[in-house]
């Protein structure tokens, strides 16, 4: 069965520690807004973290790390080792995500053991799918002390989500936005609100 995690596990360092998650972009959390977007695929979602006990309110099940203080791929590791199918697999901090682009990311892990975006920035990890069929190797890397989110995917088949097939579901150049810093923040604010006003206003 398909399902998603979203990983809430990094410190924040250069937002002052703060939840990203937590943080307001237009009238929703970023968590708020990506659930919005997983909420249209109908399949289960879990948030993984070393401190489960801050997302006890969420409703939703929330898992510790299998293996802690193995950064983001110990996050992945976790999430491809909860179920029998593909998961998808998103940073906490990606308030631009959409259903349809997420169903898009979905169908092509169906394709290989790693569906991944790549964009002239290079990969997005944290924002791909998953097959269980990626334990091993990631587990492999972390037992080596390579802890490299990306640094696996020469061990597995993977299926590159390319710039051409991204474009049609980012008319805005913000889908794979992600918040690391207060002036991501800050960007991200404004464009929501730059969003909220041309949806008022209609098709021109």
């Amino acid at each position: 069965m398909e399902s998603a995690a979203i990983l809430a596990g990094g410190r924040a360092s250069r937002m002052g520690g703060q939840d990203k998650g937590r943080l307001l972009v237009g009238a929703r959390t970023i968590l708020e807004r990506e659930l919005d977007a997983l909420a249209g695929l109908g399949c289960p979602v879990v948030i993984i973290t070393p401190e489960p006990d801050r997302y006890a309110d969420t409703g939703l099940a929330v898992i510790a790390d299998a293996l802690p203080g193995c950064g983001s791929l110990g996050g992945i590791y976790t999430a491809v080792t909860l179920g029998d199918g593909p998961v998808l697999v998103l940073a906490c901090d990606m308030p631009f995500l959409t259903t349809a682009f997420l169903a898009r990311l979905q169908e092509a892990g169906r394709e290989a053991d790693v569906a991944i975006p790549k964009t002239p920035a290079g990969y997005h990890p944290l924002c791909a799918s998953y097959a269980p069929s990626c334990a091993p190797a990631i587990r492999s890397r972390i037992e080596a002390g390579a802890l490299k989110a990306t640094g696996f995917l020469q061990d597995v088949r993977v299926r590159e989500v390319g710039p051409g097939e991204i474009a049609p579901f980012d008319p805005d150049g913000l889908l794979l936005f992600n918040v690391n810093t207060p002036a991501d923040l800050a960007a991200a604010r404004a464009a929501a609100r730059r969003l909220a006003r041309a949806a008022r206003r209609g098709p021109s």
